[in-house]
């Protein structure tokens, strides 16, 4: 299937309600936040995971939609099988071999893992830690990148203190008191995420194609839909933002367009937001640039 022949920007806003969408190890698994300015933050590759866990659940068994960067399977694994797909021993000596024979074999090693994996396809892959010294499936440059989410105002985590009834073995049983926990919770935020699709890399690289494309966006808008956990509270995609270029290489910086992207506050009341309603997201459509057009998904 031919790769997509035009480029796009698109903007996500999704919320929480009384969960943490992204904890931080380093600090106790609190929510991420932007410490000078109290914003809260979601990792780029949080939000890969949940497309990815989405794409799983919905094409699993399907070929061409298998995922490479998932729990508990190794990456060398997925390696091998390109390998054996083109009859070829997955040790260094073997590799080397196969190599001289045929100067192609790495190009055909990428294809073969573009062509199968939909997350390789989409995101690129780092397939360099095969064989040490030797062939590998290399490193693919992805055609989707997506950057840190950041919420629209300020977040004030809260900690939530939680009690253990449930007992383990008999010594516990002979204790006495109330064993203490804790968790932490976002009451709400309204998240902002920002990604571009380079046609260009798309072409030249993956293969990534409208399919592709379309499968994307519908695991953009349902990640949260089958990942629901009491940690994370209520989560949902409220808006996707799409900017579609007339061209390859585009038509417009994609700064610009995201400067025409609002969210706000309603009115100067609402100081402490606890609703999606409490927003207004609006795109300035009047200043689109020649040659770019935006479709809204909710």
């Amino acid at each position: 299937m031919a790769a997509i022949a035009n480029r796009y920007e698109f903007v996500i806003f999704f919320d929480v309600e009384n969960g943490n969408p992204n904890g931080d190890p380093d600090a106790g698994n609190m929510p991420r936040i932007d410490p000078e300015t109290g914003y809260g933050i979601v990792t780029d590759v949080c939000l890969k995971r949940k497309i990815r866990n989405y794409v799983e659940t919905v094409r699993d068994g399907v070929p061409g939609y298998r995922i490479y960067v998932k729990d508990s399977v190794p990456l060398n694994r997925s390696d091998a099988e390109a390998c054996a797909y083109l009859g070829v021993e997955p040790d260094e000596k073997s590799l080397k071999a196969a190599k001289k024979k045929d100067d192609k074999l790495d190009e055909k090693l990428r294809n073969f893992m573009c062509e199968n994996f939909f997350d390789i396809r989409t995101f690129g892959a780092v397939m360099t830690t095969f064989v040490k010294g030797a062939l590998n499936c290399g490193q693919v440059r992805g055609p989707v990148q997506l950057g840190f989410a950041r919420s629209i105002d300020p977040i004030l985590p809260q900690e939530v203190t939680i009690t253990r009834v449930a007992i383990t073995t008999e010594a516990d049983a002979e204790k006495k008191g109330t064993e203490m926990g804790r968790k932490y919770i976002v009451p709400y935020a309204l998240y902002r995420a920002e990604g571009y699709v380079s046609a260009n890399l798309a072409r030249k690289v993956t293969g990534f194609s409208e399919d592709d494309l379309q499968l994307l966006w519908e695991a953009i808008l349902n990640m949260f839909e089958h990942d629901h956990s009491a940690a994370r509270g209520k989560m949902a995609v409220r808006e996707l933002i799409v900017f579609r270029h007339d061209s390859e290489l585009g038509n417009a910086p994609a700064h610009k367009l995201f400067e025409l992207v609002r969210a706000a506050k309603r009115n100067e009341e609402i100081t402490a937001p606890r609703s999606y309603s409490d927003y207004a997201v609006t795109v300035d459509e009047a200043q689109l640039p020649a040659g770019v057009t935006c479709e809204r998904f909710a």
